[in-house]
C-alpha cells in the first residue's frame, strides 16, 4: 500500500508559477513510476506528465511539455511537478499517481495503483 499526499496548490495569476509536491508513504518508493494528473470539473481526468523510477526518463502532454518540468527525489519518497507560465485553462485539481506498468502505458490512469487525493490549482486571469 503507497499513501501519497500532494501539497503546494494554490490560486496564482495567469503567467504566474507553483510547484506541487507529492510524499508518498511508502519505502517502495522508487519502485514505482511516477504520474501527474489533473482533472477540471465536467471533463475527464487528464494525463499530465510521468517519470521513471530513477527518473532517467520523463514523459508529458503535449499541452504542457514546454511550461511544466516533473522531477522526483528518491531519498525524500517525493515527486514534484513545477508548473511555468500558468494560464486560466490550467485550473483543476491536481493528482500524483504511482504505477508500475509498461512505459508506454503511462499515460493512461488505468495504469496506475495508487492515487493522493488531490490539490486544487486556481489560475486566475
Amino acid at each position: 500500500q503507497v499513501r501519497l499526499v500532494e501539497s503546494g496548490g494554490g490560486l496564482v495569476q495567469a503567467g504566474g508559477s507553483l510547484r506541487l509536491s507529492c510524499a508518498a508513504s511508502a519505502g517502495t518508493f522508487s519502485t514505482y513510476a511516477m504520474g501527474w494528473f489533473r482533472q477540471a470539473p465536467g471533463k475527464e481526468r487528464q494525463f499530465l506528465a510521468v517519470i521513471s523510477t530513477s527518473g532517467s526518463r520523463t514523459n508529458y502532454a503535449d499541452s504542457v511539455k514546454d511550461r511544466f518540468t516533473i522531477s522526483r527525489d528518491n531519498a525524500q519518497n517525493t515527486v514534484y511537478l513545477q508548473m511555468n507560465s500558468l494560464k486560466p485553462e490550467d485550473t483543476a485539481v491536481y493528482y500524483c499517481a504511482a504505477g508500475m506498468g509498461i512505459w508506454s502505458s503511462l499515460s493512461s490512469h488505468n495504469a496506475y495503483n495508487y492515487w493522493g487525493q488531490g490539490t486544487q490549482v486556481t489560475v486566475s486571469s
